[in-house]
């Protein structure tokens, strides 16, 4: 069996103001499409499905000689997959890069991510040049980055109440199916 191929990819990330510096986005957008070096990438939805995500590190540039901005195993870093594709929340600490970092992204110069991966899994059309994977067998890290690969993701920095609004909403929309579950037995 040939050996896997750790991989890097590009997405976005974004601050939300507040006491903690938290930072949040998609490392994966699914089923967008990034073209580059003469061929087209496209991340499947189920790309993830039993993916090992047991200790993820969150950094800077995929750099290993950058200290870790935060990490899955001590909680500082959340990892979750829904509709629209992997997304992460860091709650930095308080440190001089972290700060830094965090001011990067809450201007909005530091305004993209990436992901670094192994695939088992894929898919290759060579009449379009469009490789499809279908499953990561391993995500090692996920990385705030200056240059990405999938330029079609976007970031913005919010203030705590825009994401307090938006938890709220989503809180009552929960409510209201759980009511409709209640009525309907």
């Amino acid at each position: 069996m040939e050996k896997a191929i750790k991989e890097v990819r590009l997405t976005e990330v974004r601050a939300l103001e507040d006491e903690n510096m938290i930072i949040e986005g998609y490392a994966v957008v699914f089923d967008s499409p990034a073209t580059h070096y003469g061929y087209t990438e496209i991340v499947d939805r189920n790309a993830f499905n039993g993916c090992d995500m047991k200790d993820v590190c969150m950094k800077y540039n995929h750099e290993d000689n950058f200290l870790i901005l935060a990490r899955t195993r001590n909680q500082s870093l959340q990892l979750s997959i829904d509709d629209k594709g992997l997304k992460i929340r860091a709650n930095l600490i308080d440190t001089t890069q972290n700060k830094d970092i965090y001011k990067m992204v809450k201007s909005g110069l530091l305004d993209k991510m990436s992901f670094a991966f192994t695939v088992d899994k894929e898919e290759y059309d060579y009449d379009t040049d469009t490789r499809r994977i279908l499953h990561i067998d391993k995500l090692y890290d996920v990385s705030v980055v200056d240059v990405p690969f999938y330029e079609s993701t976007e970031i913005y920095a919010r203030k705590k109440e825009d994401y307090l609004k938006e938890k709220q909403a989503k809180d009552l929309e929960l409510e209201k199916e759980k009511i409709k579950l209640m009525l309907s037995l």
